[in-house]
């Protein structure tokens, strides 16, 4: 009977102070587990032209086209705008600047619409998409980043940790999503974003990786590395102008009808179809 409660009571003690399996112990505070993320490389499928004084803070592939949406101020030699383009030549069909005194972010077409966020104006516009003119004028706190729409709601990010789900008849804050890595940590500085197979695709702001994001919990699933693109992207196309040159990666779309990946970014000379490789 002694040796059966000792039995008992040892394993009673050992379940309260051992800490569950593969978590991180701290000051003798077991946390959760680390979280095993693949990292994808890649294969170059297409290049494409696009114009190297595009800026671009959106990018959006629909109805056989691409939208882009792009920066800039008057301080800048490039400007803010919302583009239609043949992604096979690179040629702008169709544009619509916005005034110089605000900085263009990322766009989203939903319903026949193309929602454009302005960087730190607090603005959105909301233009018919055959003719780019303009419907709607929202006001938002904070800054706008990226965006992308899950074909009933917008998506947004700020430059933060957090992407806002957003009511597109009213530019309103429904919920929000935090989005953490494999410790738990905060991911900052989300930029240009993308729908793809229910997941959200974000550009890392100043890194040439994408993170896959799964939008019900916020977790980081996915990792993309697309640094010797951009390496490549700006070494063959450096000119003599230093604010010239290629900048960061930043630009997704899906073509979901042919489950094709485009990627680009500001400056860039290039957009490149690419097809993701196994995770390591």
């Amino acid at each position: 009977m002694v040796v059966l409660l000792l039995v008992v009571f040892g394993f009673a003690g050992c379940g309260g102070n051992a800490p569950a399996n593969n978590a991180i112990v701290t000051n003798g505070q077991a946390t959760s587990p680390v979280r095993a993320i693949p990292t994808y490389s890649f294969e170059v499928v297409k290049t494409y032209p696009h114009d190297p004084t595009a800026f671009t803070q959106g990018l959006v592939y629909h109805g056989g086209f691409l939208y882009e949406g792009t920066g800039g101020e008057a301080k800048d030699w490039f400007i803010s705008s919302i583009r239609k383009v043949d992604l096979n030549t690179g040629k702008v069909l169709q544009k619509h600047e916005i005034p110089r005194e605000l900085f263009g972010e990322g766009i989203a077409i939903l319903n026949d619409k193309l929602f454009q966020l302005t960087w730190r104006n607090g603005k959105a516009f909301v233009y018919n998409l055959s003719d780019f003119r303009l419907l709607q004028e929202f006001t938002y706190s904070g800054q706008g980043w990226g965006l992308t729409e899950d074909g009933t709601n917008l998506y947004m990010s700020d430059g933060t940790h957090v992407i806002r789900v957003i009511d597109p008849e009213n530019f309103k804050t429904v919920k929000t999503i935090v989005v953490k890595d494999e410790r738990g940590r905060p991911v900052m500085q989300l930029n240009e974003l993308e729908w793809i197979k229910g997941e959200i695709w974000a550009n890392i702001w100043q890194r040439d990786i994408i993170v896959r994001i799964d939008p019900s919990t916020g977790n980081v699933v996915g990792r993309i590395d697309l640094e010797k693109l951009a390496d490549e992207e700006r070494r063959k196309n450096a000119t003599g102008l230093e604010e010239r040159r290629p900048e960061v990666l930043n630009g997704i779309a899906y073509d979901a009808e042919s489950d094709r990946i485009f990627v680009t970014g500001k400056l860039w000379r290039n957009i490149y179809e690419i097809k993701l490789q196994p995770a390591s």
